[in-house]
């Protein structure tokens, strides 16, 4: 469980990285429209379509990584005080009454919808250049899939818990400044007082 637990995190870290990288796409073209716009007197037909495409790309496909990171917020100001196998048991409860349910809908309705826009060969109705938008839909039932394995992955993280007492690993990743500066100062205080 635990090999399956660690595989699925590192493949929706891996997605998650891969579409981190519209960030920057999304900045080159924002900037090269406000060149364009107020420099150039010429503004682009495609900027505003392309920057709600990659966003919504990057939120959709972000998802499973946020929860493989547990970075989602939560209002824990009770659950926090709990033991983890307390917090496991809830959790798990609420991934089938809540969070399933919803997935599973995401990917069905999210197949319709994005198997008939592709189907009509849908564009974009804010520009006039007709920016296709059937591939952005087509990423909704993909963004389902990942958040489906995500969940069942958290699923076997809360009955490891469980089981063990503790929370398994989540592995290291990106780690706020404000963390990394406490970790680094605590590390010397800890360090000098030797």
């Amino acid at each position: 469980m635990e090999n399956f637990i660690r595989n699925v995190d590192a493949f929706s870290k891996a997605i998650g990285h891969c579409f981190g990288w519209t960030v920057l796409v999304l900045t080159a073209g924002t900037c090269y429209e406000v060149f364009m716009r107020y420099v150039m007197n010429d503004p682009t037909s495609w900027a505003f379509d392309m920057s709600y495409m990659f966003y919504g790309a990057l939120f959709l496909m972000s998802g499973a990584y946020a929860l493989a990171a547990d970075a989602h917020v939560r209002g824990d100001f009770i659950y926090r005080k709990w033991k983890p196998e307390n917090q496991a048991k809830v959790d798990l409860v609420l991934y089938f009454i809540f969070y399933f349910p919803g997935v599973l809908a995401l990917v069905f309705s999210g197949w319709s919808y994005g198997m008939e826009s592709m189907r009509i060969s849908e564009v974009s109705v804010n520009s006039p250049v007709g920016v296709p938008v059937w591939p952005l839909k087509m990423i909704i039932p993909l963004a389902g899939l990942t958040l489906l394995l995500q969940g069942a992955a958290e699923v076997c993280r809360c009955l490891v818990t469980i089981r063990d007492k503790k929370w398994p690993s989540r592995g290291d990743d990106v780690v706020e400044l404000e963390v990394a500066l406490q970790e680094q100062y605590g590390n010397k205080k800890e360090s000098a007082s030797s």
